[in-house]
């Protein structure tokens, strides 16, 4: 039974070398059964568009656009948005089910969430994990986008702690153009933390529905 990896990079960690890092990381699980790794990171502004993104779906592009290999559409990340990078090897956990796997990401930002007094909700028409605004209302915290190459898992998921949510307001989110669907964070929430509070529970939980294999 091999611990993880976990490695919190201070500062800005730009998008494209994030990728790069993370490409080779891979390599060296697969060639060399490295330990699994998370990474825990904030990205400069910036918006991605994953497999099924559409370039329409930018209004602005203030901000850079840069297409990557993830799944999902196209969302933003930046400063102050805890971005989990999770760097399994599935063939050693037994479950090569990628359903699964997207499945446990979002138990674990759930669990993370209520840590705070925040119900997050799956939605099967919606990716992402939700809570309620309202009666017909809302809002998206958190996002998920992973890539999978023999097994072993990279990217990840996104929780909003205190990002700056006016930079949604340049794109269709996830694809999503319903007025009735918004964007939300901790800080919206009126919950006020540092991101080593959420690191901390965030670890708690991620050990707890992804045991050390």
């Amino acid at each position: 039974m091999s611990e993880y990896l976990w490695e919190i990079s201070k500062g800005l960690v730009p998008y494209q070398e994030a990728v790069g890092t993370m490409e080779n990381y891979v390599n060296e699980i697969n060639a060399r059964d490295a330990l699994e790794k998370i990474w825990l990171l904030e990205h400069p502004d910036i918006y991605t568009l994953g497999v099924s993104g559409k370039k329409s779906d930018v209004i602005s592009t203030e901000i850079p656009v840069i297409n990557t290999g993830r799944g999902g559409q196209v969302t933003y990340h930046g400063p102050n948005m805890r971005i989990a990078y999770v760097m399994l090897n599935l063939k050693k956990r037994h479950s090569c089910d990628i359903r699964k796997y997207i499945c446990d990401l979002e138990q674990v930002i759930i669990n993370s969430l209520l840590n705070f007094d925040v119900v997050g909700e799956r939605r099967d028409e919606r990716i992402g994990i939700w809570v309620k605004t309202g009666k017909n209302t809302e809002d998206k915290i958190a996002a998920i986008g992973v890539r999978v190459r023999k097994w072993i898992t990279f990217h990840g998921m996104s929780i909003n702690v205190s990002p700056d949510l006016s930079h949604f307001n340049n794109i269709v989110p996830c694809g999503i153009n319903n007025p009735n669907y918004g964007v939300t964070s901790l800080k919206k929430l009126g919950i006020n933390i540092i991101m080593k509070d959420f690191d901390d529970v965030f670890k708690k939980e991620f050990i707890k529905i992804f045991p050390y294999a």
